[in-house]
């Protein structure tokens, strides 16, 4: 995995070079998202792998699944990642372009574990405060987690502020133990 990872890493970071030189984060992001989407389908992937396909026959039915006009650089992208044999690193290179345009744009990601489902209100002022706190953007995935009894657990990067029910009995076991 951190073999694949590598290889997307020059790619991704050469997209997002164009992307940003372009002012199309945005467009770039769509566009990788389509291409990651089309490199994991199953067919698709058996004649990424398929030896007897030329770098042209892949790049041309990879283009052809596009579904819209390609501007060069998406096509150049294409046709490099054929003639290269790296089709099948497009998840990785998307991944890594977002975390790209993530660190562009100062928004970092929230994990939000949850002992309960948390309505759309409640997100937005839980998001509102962790901004607040952490001095920065954040986009935000909620985990329903039954073992947290009550309250959430939030994970920011490497910080976690755990304000569960169960986070705080492990404080007081640890406490009551030393």
């Amino acid at each position: 995995m951190a073999e694949l990872v590598t290889i997307a890493r020059p790619y991704a970071e050469a997209v997002f070079r164009i992307a940003l030189e372009n002012k199309a984060l945005t467009a770039w992001s769509e566009r990788l998202s389509l291409l990651s989407a089309i490199a994991t389908d199953e067919q698709m992937r058996s004649c990424i792998g398929n030896p007897e396909l030329s770098a042209t026959q892949k790049s041309t039915l990879f283009k052809s699944l596009i579904g819209k006009a390609q501007d060069g650089s998406e096509a150049n992208l294409i046709d490099v990642l054929a003639n290269n044999e790296r089709l099948s690193a497009l998840p990785e290179i998307a991944g890594l372009f977002e975390e790209l345009r993530a660190a562009q744009e100062g928004v970092k990601e929230a994990t939000i574990y949850s002992a309960f489902p948390v309505d759309d209100a409640q997100l937005k002022a839980l998001i509102e405060d962790l901004e607040a706190r952490f001095k920065t953007r954040l986009t935000a995935e909620v985990v329903v987690d039954q073992s947290l009894i009550g309250g959430v657990k939030i994970v920011v990067g490497d910080q976690v502020l755990d304000t569960s029910v169960r986070g705080k009995l492990e404080s007081l076991r640890l406490a009551l133990k030393n």
